[in-house]
């Protein structure tokens, strides 16, 4: 089993290249097999969420070929299989996307049951609830979620909460109904935004994305189209991130500013300055950073796959900081291992109470989960001493290069799998 063994105290330290969005990547190769022609994707994040993603299309017959690391050309007008099976989806949950994309383009879908990170209860009934109303008849028998009709027709359907994943999945069976289709209480995330503008590409017609009323007139069929991927807003925080808890001077490169206003509005509220640019923005912490309360909550508001890392930031800040996770209830799962680096976080149901220390000191932790799992390293890069972090798996299911990134701005990490490689870290490293 691989792990990541840090010493920490380095501030980091220069510039950093933001890739492809891993959330945004899933639904637009999902959405891709809505089309005969061949497409072309680039900005495409080389994580394992997206490989596994890649193998299961496959599996049904989609034709992938890889133009670089980055980019790929799929044709999938030789699918002979409608049925997702277990074995790949099990390892990650935006699988069901594949459900939206299959019933728009064949009227059938078989997909198995979603799985990914254990964050909490993530019910799919929001997807379900749209695909009936499109006249599709949907059930779930055997761990599959079958979804079959004779005729797609359009639909007002109203979200009883707000959820990317529903609105991505109505929102690509609904370009390819009859008729027409509003979704109201859509979700405004930029990759929810990504995904209409490249089935737009394709032919769709799909207006109003990034508002909370999306209408959608349905076309009979979808053009090849070259579409690149926005750059991954919860990426960029992660690093904007490690420069606060560094006490670093980081230039994240190759984003959209605006997708970032939130982070950037908490990080300037304990204290860091941030400065702007066309596509980049740079993190300054030199003071000690400062307590405040945040609230997880759908977009505009701030990420709630950005919690564990203000967490972590938090807990050095001084005085008492209330977070409050409003979107996924299992997402303080990291404050036990944060508490072994000497961390003070009282969890009362969806609230972290944290009183800010003046430091961390290294442990040996596990990642909990994806995001959890990046806001340790940035805890072991601001530790004194060693941090081992053991199931870095879930790390890699959504950062490119982490650890070579990190090293680059001058953490000192390595990857280790036996307790000699370890050893020879911490001999190296003093």
């Amino acid at each position: 089993m691989e792990q990541y063994v840090i010493k920490g105290g380095n501030p980091l330290v220069g510039e950093v290249e933001i890739g492809g969005a891993k959330n945004a990547g899933l639904a637009i190769l999902a959405a891709a097999i809505m089309t005969d022609e061949t497409v072309t994707i680039d900005n495409l994040p080389d994580v394992k969420d997206i490989n596994v993603l890649l193998q299961a299309m496959e599996g049904i017959g989609v034709k992938i070929q890889r133009i670089n690391r980055h980019s790929i050309k799929m044709n999938s007008s030789l699918i002979e299989d409608l049925s997702i099976e277990y074995e790949f989806i099990k390892k990650i949950r935006a699988s069901y996307y594949l459900i939206g994309a299959l019933l728009g383009k064949y009227k059938k879908a078989q997909v198995a049951l979603p799985g990914g990170c254990n964050i909490g209860s993530r019910p799919i009934d929001q997807h379900l609830k749209g695909f009936k109303a499109l006249g599709a008849d949907v059930r779930i028998s055997h761990g599959l979620i079958m979804a079959e009709a004779e005729r797609l027709k359009g639909n007002h359907i109203y979200l009883d909460v707000v959820t990317v994943g529903a609105t991505i999945n109505i929102m690509m069976a609904a370009s390819m109904a009859e008729g027409t289709t509003i979704i109201e209480n859509a979700a405004k995330e930029p990759h929810v935004v990504d995904v209409a503008n490249f089935l737009n590409s394709m032919g769709a017609n799909i207006k109003g994305a990034g508002t909370d009323v999306i209408r959608i007139k349905g076309v009979t069929n979808l053009h090849k189209t070259e579409y690149s991927i926005i750059p991954d807003q919860i990426e960029a925080g992660t690093f904007m991130f490690a420069a606060a808890v560094t006490k670093g001077d980081v230039t994240v490169k190759n984003v959209i500013p605006k997708h970032l206003e939130s982070i950037t509005a908490k990080l300037l509220e304990i204290g860091c300055e941030v400065e702007e640019f066309d596509d980049a923005v740079r993190v300054v912490s030199s003071k000690a950073l400062q307590h405040t309360h945040v609230k997880t909550l759908p977009y505009p508001g701030f990420p709630t796959d950005m919690q564990p890392q203000i967490g972590v930031a938090l807990a050095l800040s001084e005085g008492t900081s209330i977070v409050t996770e409003s979107i996924f209830e299992n997402r303080f799962r990291y404050v036990d291992e944060l508490t072994k680096m000497g961390a003070s976080i009282k969890v009362e149901g969806n609230t972290a109470i944290i009183d800010g220390v003046s430091g961390y000191t290294g442990a040996r932790i596990s990642a909990p989960d994806l995001r959890a799992g990046a806001a340790l390293v940035l805890a072991g890069l601001s530790a004194e001493g060693i941090t081992i972090i053991d199931d870095i798996a879930y790390i890699e299911r959504g950062y490119e290069d982490f650890d070579i990134k990190l090293k680059s701005l001058g953490a000192l990490m390595e990857r280790a799998v036996t307790d000699k490689e370890i050893q020879k870290f911490r001999f190296k490293v003093g």
